[in-house]
């Protein structure tokens, strides 16, 4: 018989205007225990007790570092995962951090802020994708973001693209992988940062403030599908936590 243990996932969350929020009810529902720590407050754990690592966004750009040093420590914790075949889900400052920990880059978004509710199309070589390769070819999800990756790892695998950015999904090593979107947040959070949000161009504003509006109308469609990616997710972990192993 297979010794089951308790299956845990660090979280890391930057910023808390952007918490782990549905993910959190989802991911505890699978039989997932979660960690949370604030890395401006709390020492970055290592990842040798965890069976996954979350990564959430921010407010702030991955390539803030004069600002925020402990944005070296979560590449240092993300390296070590993508090392040790623990099972990641980096999440727009989280997936930007997990790309530059592999070798990637980012830079400011060439197309402006992307927000409010997007479409994801899944790429035909994320089919045997052990997380994507699950989930429909085309699915919408809540956006906000002005970064944007803009070269992916070396040997990472490219598997999901919007209109205003190329590089929407991908995973890096066997079992780590960055989205550039939040499935984790609802309508309420999504206005929280349309709150917040300054801009000197007044097209940029309309666009996010128009956000408000097509989450409220399609949030049900967006639940579900991230759902599907939560679950999914935690399948992984639980399977690492069983096995050893990620895959």
């Amino acid at each position: 018989m297979t010794d089951r243990r308790t299956a845990r996932v660090v979280v890391v969350e930057p910023d808390p205007s952007d918490p782990l929020e549905r993910f959190q009810e989802w991911l505890e529902a699978a039989g997932i225990e979660l960690r949370t720590v604030r890395p401006d407050r709390d020492e970055v754990p290592s990842v040798a007790d965890a069976d996954g690592v979350i990564v959430l966004g921010g407010p702030m750009s991955s390539n803030d570092n004069a600002d925020h040093p402990w944005l070296e420590d979560i590449r240092v914790l993300l390296r070590d995962a993508v090392a040790r075949e623990v099972p990641v889900l980096g999440i727009c400052l989280g997936a930007q951090l997990l790309a530059q920990a592999a070798g990637g880059e980012v830079t400011r978004g060439e197309n402006g802020v992307e927000a409010g509710l997007i479409e994801v199309r899944v790429r035909n070589e994320a089919s045997d994708d052990d997380l994507f390769g699950a989930l429909d070819r085309s699915f919408t999800v809540a956006s906000m973001h002005g970064d944007m990756i803009s070269e992916l790892p070396e040997g990472a695998s490219w598997l999901g693209s919007s209109d205003a950015y190329r590089f929407q999904a991908f995973r890096s090593g066997s079992c780590a992988w960055g989205v550039q979107f939040h499935p984790e947040i609802s309508p309420p959070t999504y206005e929280n940062w349309v709150g917040k949000f300054t801009s000197d161009d007044p097209e940029e504003v309309r666009r996010v403030e128009a956000g408000i509006g097509e989450l409220r109308a399609g949030d049900a469609r967006a639940a579900v599908w991230s759902r599907t990616l939560a679950d999914r997710f935690a399948e992984l972990v639980l399977l690492r936590a069983t096995s050893g192993t990620a895959v």
